[in-house]
């Protein structure tokens, strides 16, 4: 049985709004609460206990001077893909980190950009075993014509919250 944080029931409780709603509701929560994500226009588009879908729309306030989504943008949909996705497993006792940020430009970008994370059951574990660690979550990142332009991998650690 999945362990439940007070990140993982306030999703399980956002999802319970009407499906035309769903990516609204989590992107405004998750924008409120990463005000930069907010500003970013992230949209959750996905997130369980084991995949998160993050996309942003090319649109003019996150557009870099060539008319592609700007650098910076694709990183906060990568880090936020991986971020909400590690959220979702640590205790609530923990606080999550982002510890390496790697991020690999290789192409151009074209039209919206879909970030995609997985943890698997051993991370999962992991996360919510240990007191505190680290885990690598790969994220990929896919454009509007369907290619892979930037490649993308996250270290996350958690560590118990201060008294």
């Amino acid at each position: 049985m999945t362990q439940l944080n007070k990140v993982s029931k306030t999703v399980a409780r956002l999802e319970k709004a009407p499906k035309f709603m769903r990516t609204w509701v989590l992107s405004t929560a998750f924008g409120t609460m990463i005000p930069y994500a907010g500003r970013s226009k992230v949209r959750v588009e996905k997130l369980t206990h084991s995949q998160s879908v993050i996309t942003i729309k090319n649109k003019r306030s996150v557009q870099n001077h060539i008319g592609s989504i700007h650098a910076t943008a694709i990183a906060i949909a990568a880090e936020s893909a991986t971020g909400y996705l590690v959220a979702m497993n640590v205790p609530d006792s923990s606080v999550p980190v982002i510890k390496t940020l790697k991020v690999d430009y290789e192409k151009r970008c074209k039209g919206n950009i879909t970030a995609e994370a997985h943890l698997t059951d051993a991370q999962r574990e992991q996360i919510k075993t240990q007191e505190k660690g680290e885990v690598t979550v790969p994220v990929t990142i896919i454009d509007g014509e369907n290619k892979q332009p930037v490649q993308c991998e996250m270290i996350w650690a958690w560590t118990p919250k201060r008294r």
